[in-house]
């Protein structure tokens, strides 16, 4: 909103201004209103005044929201535009605000069985044949319902993956289509009521019986119970059980023989009633905090008894005489094929997650470019978002959401890749890279959720607003699929691992190159002249961006090396690894935000348009300086940067939330969320309050 500007610094002195109280007032809403081009030089005594007011200041960037849409839209942009044309043209499929949990389950089913039966896309085919294609049908679909996308996560990227990932020909060619038709609805019961994380420790068993050839699924104990099983507690007919492998008569002594964590299709229910089928128990976990269009349940086995067949056998198989063979010697190296192999959900959720931020985002800024509130003496009220608190709690959202976007860009590649080929280190980099990935920007998505809601003051609290279902609902993205700080101690592990390898003179993996070098830089000191360096050029290098993470990230990584090495001493392995934890967690966190920010500024360098390519230089900048800004105590503690240096880059951030600001709307635009899928009135692009009227009934 523009506002009427002043030729002079500030009005003639009247009745208002008599005081030194409403003098400073007047002084501050010029501060607000006439912004400086530049940043105030150091020292000066004058307030360089900083505009926040709606109009743009002479000679900023321009950005073209429909440039910005071309680079940021992936190839897949059409068959998204197919899932959301779909479902506005399909009112009834589309979830209402509130919907009771019963109604919301079998209206999430049938929003699947429509995609799949009416639309005819198939999930399955695309997650083996193109999985960025699957990934953008998967963000879709959430924009419909979150619970959708979850739901059709566990049919496809779960119950399918693990068929087609884990098991052999046999399997593909028995349940591939039926699974991909909806005919073969399915589960994935890992979790156990006793372990989730802990996936090697879970207790169901299957027990290999050589009279019959098959095998026998058992629940030993209540904690052994399969628990959050999403499509048990209704709509399931198959369930893919993780169950230890007991071979009778094979160990020492003619002990049973314990060969470790396998997975088995078991059917749960009657193909044609539905009916529960016997020696299985399935009981609903009831209502949750979000999600409640999946159908969750527990599931309890009873001397189950299923084929042989059934062992999906791709990484270990037992014979008619009961003979276990395998290509990998070990429990452990079976067990990390095992895992390795179902990565592809971590994918989805960081995936799915950058979309969720993107839309919370989205209603957050638009609204604080509608809302306005306060402004000078009889002067026009000014937008919320012309404030620099405002500006503080959004612009680095919004040039994180960014940032996440390319990096998960980066991400998919990487694990198509990965599904092309029998690459053991560039499998074990996707598995490092996703686990990070997803516990990173799901955290951050959790936290931001929360914030933008704030940021929307009263209205941001009404449901129809979305923030608290979008909040609820993305929740528990921070734990299935790995808990975030279990997935993040994963990353600093393999960290510690490569570290070891560079100083035996091994290669590194790819993500993992830039260690080679900022090892070496770190273990000089900082360069007492580039540390006292302020001027905005050098702040605005990315190579000195990208050194500055990549050297925390070599520092955190040789400090908790050696403390490790030094407790080790005495508390033993688990002991020092616990004593150093979240010293690992920061070192996990560091590598990942270096990850994130390399990959963002290779999308600004590939960008062709010199405008937009320009746009998005500054959103990264504002991006790696608010980063560094926040862990500033890190860089002044080992003098990477000097006290002036520090104050400067706090001062750029601010002036760069500023620039971030006057394309606001240009670059939440550029997302091309269509209201349908944004839903939220105050965030809609034209006639926010008429909208937000209409809903409550006037």
């Amino acid at each position: 909103m523009a506002t009427t500007s002043r030729s002079g610094p500030g009005p003639g002195p009247d009745e208002e201004d008599s005081t030194p109280a409403m003098r400073r007032l007047r002084r501050l809403s010029l501060h607000l209103l006439q912004p400086s081009d530049r940043l105030a030089p150091e020292g000066a005594n004058s307030l360089v005044p900083a505009a926040c007011a709606g109009k743009r200041r002479t000679g900023g960037l321009d950005a073209d929201a429909a440039a910005l849409t071309a680079y940021l839209r992936g190839r897949h942009r059409a068959m998204q535009a197919r899932v959301y044309e779909f479902y506005v043209a399909r009112p009834e499929l589309q979830t209402p605000v509130e919907l009771p949990t019963a109604a919301h389950r079998e209206l999430c089913f049938r929003q699947m069985s429509a995609l799949v039966r009416d639309a005819g896309v198939r999930p399955l085919s695309l997650m083996a044949n193109d999985p960025a294609e699957y990934f953008a049908v998967m963000e879709a679909v959430g924009g419909l319902d979150i619970s959708l996308a979850i739901k059709v996560g566990v049919q496809y990227s779960l119950w399918g993956g693990s068929v087609i990932n884990l098991g052999t020909k046999k399997h593909k060619e028995k349940y591939f289509d039926k699974i991909d038709n909806l005919d073969y609805t399915g589960c994935f019961a890992m979790t156990e009521l006793h372990h989730g994380s802990n996936v090697q420790a879970l207790q169901t068993t299957a027990t290999f019986d050589p009279v019959t050839d098959e095998f026998i699924i058992d629940t030993p104990n209540d904690g052994a119970i399969k628990w959050w099983i999403g499509n048990a507690a209704l709509h399931g007919k198959f369930a893919t059980v993780f169950a230890r492998l007991i071979l009778p008569l094979q160990g020492k002594g003619g002990e049973p023989a314990d060969m470790g964590i396998h997975a088995f299709i078991v059917p749960i229910r009657d193909l044609e009633t539905h009916a529960v089928l016997p020696g299985i128990e399935i009981n609903d976990c009831g209502h949750k905090i979000g999600l409640n269009g999946v159908d969750n349940g527990a599931l309890r086995f009873c001397a189950v008894r299923i084929p042989r067949d059934n062992l999906l056998n791709r990484f270990g198989d037992v014979a008619r005489d009961g003979k276990y063979t395998s290509s990998l010697p070990t429990i452990n190296r079976r067990f990390a094929a095992t895992l390795g192999e179902l990565v592809g959900g971590r994918v989805g959720l960081a995936y799915s997650s950058v979309g969720v931020l993107k839309v919370a985002v989205t209603i957050a800024v638009r609204y604080a470019l509608l809302r306005q509130q306060f402004g000078p003496p009889k002067q026009p009220e000014i937008s919320v978002l012309d404030y620099q608190s405002h500006q503080h709690k959004l612009m680095p959202m919004l040039a994180s959401a960014y940032a996440f976007h390319f990096a998960r860009a980066y991400l998919v590649d990487k694990y198509s890749e990965m599904k092309k080929t029998d690459d053991e280190d560039l499998s074990a980099d996707v598995h490092v890279l996703s686990s990070g990935l997803k516990s990173y920007i799901t955290s951050y998505t959790a936290k931001a959720i929360s914030i933008c809601r704030e940021s929307c003051g009263g209205h941001g609290y009404a449901a129809v607003n979305r923030f608290g279902g979008l909040r609820n609902d993305h929740d528990i993205f921070q734990t299935f699929e790995g808990d975030n700080t279990v997935l993040l101690q994963q990353v600093a592990g393999d960290l510690l691992k490569q570290y070891q390898q560079k100083f035996k003179g091994g290669t590194l993996s790819v993500t993992w190159n830039y260690l080679r070098d900022s090892m070496s830089t770190y273990l000089s000191q900082p360069n007492p002249v580039t540390a006292r360096w302020e001027g905005e050029d050098h702040l605005r290098d990315p190579n000195f961006q990208l050194d500055a993470f990549r050297y925390r990230t070599s520092r955190l990584l040789h400090s908790v090396a050696a403390r490790l090495q030094k407790h080790m001493k005495t508390l033993g392995g688990f002991g020092a690894w616990n004593r150093c934890l979240n010293h690992l967690l920061t070192l996990a966190e560091s590598h990942i935000e270096s990850v994130i920010l390399a990959r963002f500024i290779e999308a600004v360098k590939s960008c062709p348009d010199e405008k937009t390519r320009e746009v998005l230089k500054l959103v990264c900048d504002l991006y790696a300086l608010d980063r560094i800004w926040k862990d500033i105590g890190t860089y002044r503690n080992v003098d990477y940067v000097a006290p002036n240096k520090a104050k400067a880059i706090h001062k750029l951030v601010d002036y760069l939330s500023y620039q971030v600001r006057l394309v606001a709307r240009e670059l939440v635009d550029a997302f091309d969320i269509p209201d349908q899928i944004i839903r939220a009135p105050i965030g809609m692009q034209s006639e926010a309050y008429s909208q937000y009227t209409q809903c409550v009934g006037f």
